[in-house]
């Protein structure tokens, strides 16, 4: 039932991380109010108006609950009722191992269940100042394209510069303009996915020839030239261009995205000396991403380097690969333990302006910030989640963990959560290769998530 004294909650941005945060709080029964500036203001990488655009990639990453971060995370999200991992496993196309989605079908999915929450009314509009305002709870997940404007309120408020970092975007082809006498349908190890068979990816070989002849293509190609202010602005290592992992080594991308292994050129029975693989970018399989393939090469060194590549000799660009500047805030210096700005409490931060990195991460934060905020309107104890499950882990990073004077966004990951304790039947440490400890860090943090779910649990 609803409270007619309660005020709506402003969330600040529609991406994933609004979204998600609207979504928690309307399904407690908490009005919201949800400013989202396109098409009012347009941004350098969105195509479209719809909330909760990928713009980036359709893959959400490993859906393994059991052995990687990011599918835990996953998994704790379901069990927290997130609205952005239900929207995706709804829309899962084949992607191997893992949770990739039609991006057109989910944006249009997360929009439409949004629009008609009740509880939800979306104004088209720029926010560009928090402080004229007489908002008593407000979530500002702007994302990492934030404007000018509120980057610089930003500044005002927390006293802190902004820091930013370049992401780069990876080119998508037309399907039928791959040349399937050279590429090939195989998942890596034979792995089978959500939604899929096994052989979800396009494989497309280089002997070594042709892979030292791509290489040197790609360090001789002209690139995107920054301005003079962003040339100290670094790289997320997480998402490198290809141009830089190549010029770190000639044979780093063997060792990157065009790894060969667990993958069998069936017209040859062996395993090629490197491999570029194309994922699947729509429902429809007719656009492939070229995965890992993130770049800033100018595009017409993009055309002609990639149709060197066996298999793309013909290939069709439905989109070229692109470079943008995102922001982030200091968060481990700026935000509490609850993503509250500690210089104006009633604002929490959601999404990749915290610092976390990946459309997951920033679903997770904006859970977390509703989860917050509506526990504390209807005044009940405001725990964070442990330490030991992906949410808690993830959180105490970019709140707590990090060195504020060395804070770079990070993804979820193992590394994130406290080591496994003695067994506590027999007294005795345990023993586990990286694989038993990753499953038992996961079943560890799902044991603690479901009791964390208890204490938090709220009104429906």
């Amino acid at each position: 039932m609803i409270k007619k004294s309660l005020q709506p909650v402003h969330i600040i941005g529609g991406g994933l991380a609004g979204s998600e945060a609207a979504w928690q709080l309307a399904e407690s029964n908490i009005p919201v109010i949800l400013h989202e500036m396109r098409p009012v203001r347009r941004t350098d990488a969105h195509q479209s108006d719809k909330l909760a655009e990928l713009v980036c990639s359709n893959s959400f990453r490993s859906d393994d609950a059991n052995f990687n971060a990011v599918g835990l995370l996953h998994e704790e999200m379901r069990r927290l009722g997130s609205l952005i991992i239900k929207v995706a496993d709804n829309n899962k196309i084949p992607a191997g191992g893992a949770l990739a989605v039609d991006r057109t079908n989910f944006s249009n999915e997360v929009s439409g269940t949004i629009e008609n929450h009740p509880l939800i009314c979306i104004k088209r509009e720029e926010i560009i100042s928090l402080k004229n305002n007489d908002w008593k709870h407000v979530i500002l997940a702007t994302g990492p394209l934030t404007s000018k404007s509120m980057s610089n309120e930003i500044i005002q408020l927390s006293g802190e510069n902004n820091l930013a970092f370049f992401d780069a975007i990876a080119p998508i082809l037309y399907a039928e303009s791959i040349d399937y006498d050279k590429a090939w349908f195989q998942s890596r190890y034979d792995k089978v996915g959500p939604g899929g068979n096994g052989k979800d990816y396009i494989n497309c070989p280089l002997n070594r020839d042709q892979f030292e002849i791509f290489v040197q293509n790609l360090l001789d190609a002209d690139k995107t030239e920054f301005h003079e202010w962003e040339k100290t602005t670094p790289y997320f290592e997480g998402c490198l261009p290809i141009e830089v992992i190549a010029n770190r080594g000639r044979e780093s991308l063997r060792f990157g995205p065009m790894k060969p292994v667990g993958l069998t050129d069936p017209r040859t029975g062996q395993r090629a000396h490197a491999v570029l693989q194309l994922r699947q970018d729509n429902e429809l399989g007719t656009l492939y991403n070229m995965v890992g393939f993130q770049t800033k090469l100018k595009y017409s060194f993009q055309k002609t380097i990639f149709r060197s590549i066996p298999g793309l000799s013909n290939a069709e660009f439905a989109r070229f690969g692109g470079i943008h500047r995102n922001t982030f805030v200091n968060s481990p210096r700026i935000l509490d333990s609850q993503l509250r700005l500690k210089q104006m409490p009633q604002v929490r931060f959601a999404g990749q302006i915290t610092g976390v990195e990946g459309y997951v991460e920033s679903a997770a934060t904006g859970l977390l910030a509703g989860i917050f905020t509506a526990t504390h309107i209807l005044n009940r104890p405001l725990i964070n989640p442990p330490f030991t499950t992906a949410h808690g882990a993830l959180l105490n990073h970019i709140t707590d963990g990090a060195k504020a004077d060395m804070f770079q966004p990070m993804n979820v990951n193992f590394g994130l959560f406290p080591p496994l304790s003695n067994d506590e039947n027999t007294g005795t440490k345990i023993k586990k290769n990286k694989r038993e400890r990753r499953e038992a860090i996961s079943k560890r943090a799902l044991i603690d998530l479901d009791a964390w779910l208890n204490t938090i649990s709220l009104p429906a």
